[in-house]
């Protein structure tokens, strides 16, 4: 399903170099959004879909060159940034740091390092952009150094490590959370996926309002919830169970007239 993946443009003149980096990111399990020969027509692209990665050519044919056309796109809305070069003189590189690059390819590209400098690339930009975390996310516990386990967070949508490459997760799919010791499972209405992370670790990265604890095991996204008696809650097609502590919690988010 696209809309769990990377959405990746690609901002490249050479056809063949673009086609051969669509069909390696599509095998990898991103999804291309686009191909753009030039600054223009990658704007319109990134106005009219939803990306999270751009894979940009400094040397691009047309008005701008690959520097201003993340600028303009940066105007818009930023997200993490993989310059794509041959040697450049030394005015080129600081002004492409100028736009903050989460990371640099080098042609001819490695398919081994493009896995890795997209994986940074995400991590990077998010360390950098203070913005696109929690207050609660910014505090890094022994435990969240010990799992290695990274969730990424942009706009309302996170990202999370499942089967090598980093998935989508929109925060309103998400119908509850279920621990188990060190492992947390992510449940949606078509997929669940299982992290390596405490439950209490979780909901302090997510950061999410919305997800509540309702048992010692499990916590619930409360615009999910169908019913709810003294002992269980019904979301989406689940029942989970209520435990007795945090029966009071749970009422308090109700206003009772």
């Amino acid at each position: 399903m696209q809309e769990n993946r990377v959405r990746v443009l690609i901002i490249e003149d050479e056809a063949v170099l673009a086609m051969d980096l669509c069909d390696t990111l599509e095998t990898e399990g991103y999804y291309v959004v686009g191909i753009a020969n030039n600054g223009k027509r990658a704007l319109e692209i990134y106005q009219q879909n939803q990306v999270d990665l751009v894979l940009c050519d400094i040397n691009i044919k047309g008005e701008w060159d690959g520097i201003e056309t993340i600028n303009q796109l940066q105007n818009i809305k930023n997200v993490p940034v993989i310059y794509i070069t041959a040697l450049a003189d030394k005015e080129t590189k600081d002004r492409a740091k100028l736009t903050y690059p989460a990371a640099y390819l080098f042609k001819p590209i490695n398919n081994a390092n493009l896995n890795i400098s997209i994986e940074l690339a995400i991590q990077n930009f998010l360390a950098r952009d203070a913005s696109g975390y929690t207050k609660d996310q910014n505090k890094i516990t022994d435990k969240d150094v010990q799992s290695k386990e990274v969730i990424l967070k942009i706009e309302q949508s996170i990202f999370i490590k499942h089967n090598y490459q980093f998935v989508r997760i929109d925060m309103q799919d998400i119908i509850y959370l279920e621990a188990d010791n060190t492992y947390t499972t992510i449940v949606t209405s078509d997929k669940k996926y299982s992290i390596r992370l405490t439950l209490n670790l979780t909901l302090l990265r997510l950061g999410v309002e919305k997800l509540m604890r309702v048992h010692r095991s499990y916590a619930v996204n409360i615009r999910k919830i169908k019913s709810f008696s003294e002992k269980e809650i019904v979301a989406d097609q689940y029942t989970i169970p209520m435990g007795r502590q945090y029966k009071d919690e749970f009422m308090r988010i109700f206003q009772i007239n």
